[in-house]
């Protein structure tokens, strides 16, 4: 009787590492059909991203957009909805630290970072509150919208990069430099590491608090039972839309992050995809805020060596995409053999 008990309570814990595992032994497969070999090539892989100075530098700032979306993600699963709307929230909150870089002028850096900041948090939380707000009081479905909204996003900031925004003369669609108050410092020299990644260490201990919070027990309480919170006395529509409006917010200080602290501009297409890997880090880490990191972080990992890889070890970049989309699925195979095992216990 103890080891069924027991069983549970491991499982959400040994299911995402037996899916990365898994994930890493069919990508050695794929990796042996490219005629590479897969222990050098994962060597590679690891040590530049990891032990290496420059490429731990690439790891961090690409960690830095991964961690803070999937912290939206996560947030969004626990009231019970699907955000997958972080991709077009990530550009929105390139835009809003973008037009505050560009054209607030004049401030000293104390000022005009946290603006910055701030203007990329309302927009992307904006972007969080219209399918919020559809859902809550329209009832339209919110993965429809939000995954609608991405193509809004993305489009959006095409036009403006390529018209009113873009920088005079440029060869392709950017805008002007944003100004150097209202760019993030980098954390560690000549390499691509910003204060970013403090920026989501800080709001994963935020939502650590948020959980344990009135409003953190109210939003546990209508992602479990609706029904049961609204009996209670709580708003569910408000909680929805305060929840997709701080799961946009996050998101958006992503892309906040993308334009100040790696870029200085708003380009066309600057997120190759950070919106769409959160969800998976979010599934992976089943809502555990240590998960998250470190899955954020492995998820940096594959990013930041992919091309490296390719370079030392002749492995094609797709092979690491294969790795992330093998991840979600043997987690998504993980998560059904857990429903099976409880129904049994």
């Amino acid at each position: 009787m103890q080891v069924n008990r027991i069983k549970p309570v491991l499982l959400p814990v040994i299911s995402p590492l037996v899916a990365i595992a898994l994930a890493l032994l069919v990508g050695a497969i794929l990796i042996w059909l490219a005629k590479a070999n897969p222990i050098s090539a994962y060597s590679i892989l690891f040590q530049e991203s990891l032990a290496n100075y420059y490429g731990f530098g690439n790891t961090i700032a690409k960690t830095a957009p991964l961690l803070l979306a999937s912290l939206g993600v996560q947030l969004a699963l626990r009231a019970g909805l699907f955000n997958i709307g972080g991709e077009g929230q990530i550009y929105m909150g390139g835009l809003g630290s973008a037009l505050v870089g560009l054209y607030l002028k004049g401030l000293p850096g104390f000022i005009h970072l946290p603006l910055a900041l701030l203007g990329g948090f309302f927009l992307g939380a904006i972007w969080g509150v219209i399918p919020g707000y559809l859902k809550a009081v329209r009832g339209v479905n919110e993965v429809i919208t939000t995954l609608l909204l991405n193509y809004v996003a993305l489009n959006f900031i095409g036009y403006l990069v390529s018209n009113p925004l873009k920088e005079p003369g440029a060869p392709s669609a950017y805008s002007g430099l944003i100004a150097q108050s209202a760019q993030l410092p980098i954390i560690m020299p000549q390499t691509q590491a910003h204060a970013g990644i403090f920026i989501g260490l800080i709001a994963a201990g935020l939502l650590w608090i948020l959980a344990r919070s009135p409003l953190g027990y109210q939003i546990e309480a209508v992602g479990l039972n609706p029904t049961a919170a609204r009996y209670a006395g709580m708003s569910v529509e408000r909680t929805i839309i305060i929840v997709m409006a701080l799961a946009g917010g996050l998101a958006g200080l992503a892309g906040a992050g993308e334009v100040m602290g790696l870029k200085y501009r708003l380009f066309d297409r600057f997120s190759p995809g950070y919106g769409f890997d959160a969800i998976a880090i979010a599934l992976l880490s089943r809502g555990n805020l240590a998960g998250i990191l470190l899955t954020s972080l492995f998820f940096g990992v594959l990013r930041s060596g992919a091309n490296v890889m390719q370079r030392s070890a002749n492995v094609p970049v797709t092979v690491v995409y294969a790795i992330q989309g093998l991840t979600v699925l043997f987690i998504a195979i993980s998560f059904a053999i857990e429903r099976q095992i409880k129904v049994k216990n």
